[in-house]
């Protein structure tokens, strides 16, 4: 049985060769020459990219440098290098290159925990190395008085850095008061308080009039209401506006943004200032009823 075996297999050697030698001289001779052909050359560029990788992507042509990341143009407000701060933290320790397969998620992850940064809208990579970034900004909109000192935070509430506002430039800003509470996170992070959001989102309502209405401060206070606050704006000639509750409340009776700022503006076209014609004024504005308005003592 095994001598047959044996013999079938001897017999089949033959014929393999000889079909072998009939597509080496037929018509596909030309194809089976070409994929050799290039199975040698796949093999050989193999070899000379594993011996030359190292340092072609470390060339200046696919090396990522700060100098060759584009971002967007920094706003006014914003006077730190944040394309700089990025590169110098923890979140790109090693070289980049944009041969790299996760270069664009690294550097996206990277600029979206710089706290001047609201969002990464998109990371794109270029040959020879250049990556551009698009970024939203975070905007400040006020200065929270604690008892430390003046805290700026932008419309949403999220505590933005102290250290890249001068005294002069944080005097600018609207000052909210009536605020206990200290950040519960760093910057870049929401304050953790109502009281926060709400008078941020009254300052970014107001900021176009802000100057020109001569405001000078917004003041929280408890309004009875469950997760909701009273603001008092004050000008600085010693108005106090009653503004009600933030932007977005569902309170019945609680006008709009926009009706406030309708009622304020007609105030002030009829006298001229928030002060009226002599003396600070107390403005209720908050509610469905005629403006009320009374005189205030000076202090």
């Amino acid at each position: 049985m095994c001598a047959k075996k044996r013999r079938r297999k001897s017999s089949r050697s033959p014929a393999r060769s000889t079909k072998l030698a009939e597509v080496l001289s037929g018509p596909a001779r030309p194809l089976v020459i070409v994929a050799v052909l290039v199975g040698a050359l796949f093999g050989a560029w193999y070899l000379v990219w594993n011996t030359v990788q190292h340092q072609v992507l470390s060339s200046d042509e696919y090396l990522v440098t700060p100098e060759k990341v584009e971002i967007t143009s920094l706003p006014d407000w914003i006077h730190t290098d944040i394309r700089a701060e990025v590169f110098r933290g923890a979140w790109l320790d090693r070289p980049l290159s944009i041969m790299d397969d996760d270069l664009t998620e690294r550097i996206k992850d990277a600029f979206s925990l710089h706290p001047w940064v609201a969002k990464v809208r998109q990371v794109t990579k270029h040959h020879p190395a250049r990556v551009k970034v698009d970024l939203d900004y975070r905007r400040p909109v006020c200065m929270v008085d604690i008892a430390t000192g003046l805290l700026p935070v932008d419309a949403d509430g999220v505590l933005l850095p102290a250290a890249d506002f001068s005294p002069v430039e944080a005097s600018r800003f609207p000052r909210l008061l009536g605020v206990d509470t200290v950040p519960v996170g760093l910057p870049g992070e929401s304050w953790g308080d109502a009281r926060v959001v709400g008078g941020a989102e009254i300052a970014d309502a107001l900021r176009d009039v802000w100057k020109p209405w001569r405001l000078w401060q917004i003041v929280g206070s408890a309004s009875g209401i469950e997760d909701e606050s009273n603001y008092t704006i004050l000008t600085r000639g010693g108005t106090r506006i009653r503004w009600g509750l933030a932007p977005g409340s569902k309170v019945h009776g609680e006008l709009t943004v926009a009706d406030k700022l309708a009622r304020l503006q007609q105030y002030i076209r009829q006298y001229g200032t928030l002060e009226g014609r002599d003396a600070p004024q107390e403005l209720d504005v908050y509610k469905l009823r005629p403006l009320r308005v009374s005189s205030r003592p000076e202090d």
